[in-house]
């Protein structure tokens, strides 16, 4: 368990929580969530000490250990890989270390043999006999194999070291965990492992990441930064973001009847308890959905911007014809003999493990660059709007202000009024539209890109990780946009809840061809799990 009485932090005058009050419990997994910049990774650091709280204090029963998730990936370079998952028990580590010193001494004495024994107890006490064989499971769950755990660190690719690092945070049976965006960079196998871990875990977690996903099959709370304060709502992502919508809608209905906004909340709490999962996290969400009163429903202050993308014109049954796309790039080969045919109605995921292959595909499709053999065919019918993965070129040097650079996009109205109120609908209210288009965020301008696919009114959408730098509100704008898109579409995303909710059709690029089946995403998964 872990306390939290009184907190507050300000940054010269702006407040970003206020007299925080949690207690963290065991056999829960806490979401945190709030807006980018609302403070999330700095809440994580109080509660690890790395940094101090204005007021309060964090604390935790005595003799307990936290765990928390490591950022620099280069911190333990010349240490093996094995060894650097056991240093996740800081104390379990050096009584280790302290014993084998001793043991290598010349010249062993009876003082030594007496302190080897107690260090050897305390090792007992810590499972330090199974330590070894306790990190190589771990290793070998997130998909790190036996001939890399001796490896040094520098040896390791940059997801590999990714790997280790969380493992290393596992590693112990921690009291506390904390986890700031623990799924980056993880395949889809590591992911399904550490959720099916963080399912089974006993003690208390608290967790930061945008993979709506992972947030609903691991969390039983949701702690929701806003307002300068720190909530805690039972159930997992989906049921917050429902329960706040809703929250909203009774908001602006002051007048409905008390009875009436009761029999909807209990219909809501009543479906949402009928999905959950038969997970022991979902089983003991239930029963606490079955307490929530309507008071306990609160409306949030996040904003969410309006995206929707409207064709010019119908898409006929003419679409895409792709015949024997090939390219390299440096001497190494990238695509081998792609073909495929995209239909009007198809919403494709394109995945695979080689993310150079996808946004190359992308590339060739939208004209930016040159197959080396092979080729393909548009329809007639079609107008193609296309979201790189690097937008750099849109806005580097770019002077103009976000008026100005929407402007060059909206071929059909270039008022003021007009585009200063489709700024407005993307977040960019007042004077945030008078921005330079080059000091923009990194999520600020993947807004204006979808901003500009928007005004392109095409009925054919290529996207490359547009998930990437967005906010949990601006994905879920931006999934619902697409599930509504009336068009054709072919994207990625490393966003498990954004590929499911969307795609129809899966293709998969492979070293040995095409995997291509109208399948949803989930389905595609299990296929790939029972192969395996």
């Amino acid at each position: 368990m872990i306390t939290v009485t009184n907190v507050s932090l300000r940054f010269g005058d702006r407040k970003l929580f206020e007299d925080v009050n949690i207690k963290f419990t065991p056999g829960n997994c806490y979401g945190l969530i709030g807006a980018n910049g609302a403070g999330k990774s700095t809440f994580i650091k109080i509660l690890s000490g790395d940094i101090d709280s204005q007021t309060g204090d964090v604390s935790m029963p005595s003799g307990h250990r936290m765990a928390v998730l490591k950022q620099n990936h280069f911190e333990y370079e010349e240490h093996v890989a094995l060894e650097v998952v056991m240093m996740g028990h800081k104390r379990l580590y050096e009584v280790m270390k302290e014993k084998d010193a001793i043991y290598m001494k010349a010249d062993f004495s009876d003082e030594d043999g007496m302190k080897a024994a107690e260090l050897e107890g305390e090792f007992a006490e810590m499972n330090g006999y199974e330590a070894e064989s306790d990190a190589a499971i771990l290793l070998k769950g997130l998909g790190i194999n036996e001939d890399l755990h001796q490896k040094k660190m520098a040896d390791l690719s940059g997801n590999e070291k990714v790997k280790v690092l969380l493992a290393q945070t596992l590693f112990g049976n921690p009291d506390v965990l904390l986890l700031d965006e623990p799924t980056n960079h993880l395949d889809i196998e590591a992911i399904q492992w550490l959720e099916e871990f963080l399912i089974q875990f006993e003690n208390t977690v608290i967790v930061v990441s945008h993979d709506r996903h992972f947030l609903n099959k691991v969390c039983t709370h949701i702690a929701d930064l806003d307002f300068g304060k720190i909530q805690v709502y039972v159930g997992n992502y989906d049921f917050w973001y429902e329960s706040s919508q809703l929250a909203q809608r009774m908001a602006q209905e002051q007048n409905k009847k008390k009875e009436e906004k009761i029999k909807e909340l209990q219909a809501f709490v009543a479906r949402f308890s009928a999905n959950a999962s038969k997970s022991k996290q979902a089983t003991s969400r239930k029963k606490l959905l079955d307490k929530i009163e309507l008071d306990d429903i609160k409306p949030s202050s996040r904003k969410y911007p309006y995206v929707a993308f409207k064709p010019n014109r119908e898409i006929g049954n003419d679409v895409l014809q792709v015949e024997g796309l090939t390219k390299s790039i440096d001497g190494v080969k990238i695509l081998d003999n792609v073909s495929f045919v995209l239909n009007k109605d198809d919403k494709v995921a394109l995945v695979g493990s080689k993310e150079i292959a996808k946004t190359t595909l992308l590339k060739i499709l939208s004209g930016e660059m040159e197959p080396d053999s092979g080729t393909y065919k548009w329809g007639i019918t079609t107008s193609q709007s296309y979201f790189p993965k690097d937008n750099a070129k849109y806005f580097e040097g770019c002077d103009l202000n976000l008026v100005d650079w929407l402007r060059q996009y909206s071929p059909e109205d270039q008022t003021e009024t007009f585009l200063r109120g489709f700024l407005g609908r993307m977040l960019f209210s007042g004077e945030e539209a008078k921005k330079k288009a080059s000091v923009l965020s990194g999520g600020e301008k993947v807004r204006c890109m979808l901003s500009k696919m928007m005004l392109s009114g095409a009925n054919v959408l290529m996207l490359d990780d547009p998930t990437n730098h967005l906010d949990l509100e601006s994905i879920t704008a931006l999934n619902n946009g697409l599930i509504n898109f009336k068009g054709a579409m072919i994207f990625t995303s490393h966003d498990h809840q954004f590929n499911q909710s969307i795609a129809n059709r899966v293709i998969e690029l492979q070293d040995n061809g095409l995997f291509d089946k109208e399948i949803s995403y989930d389905e595609y998964i299990e296929m790939k799990t029972k192969i395996k």
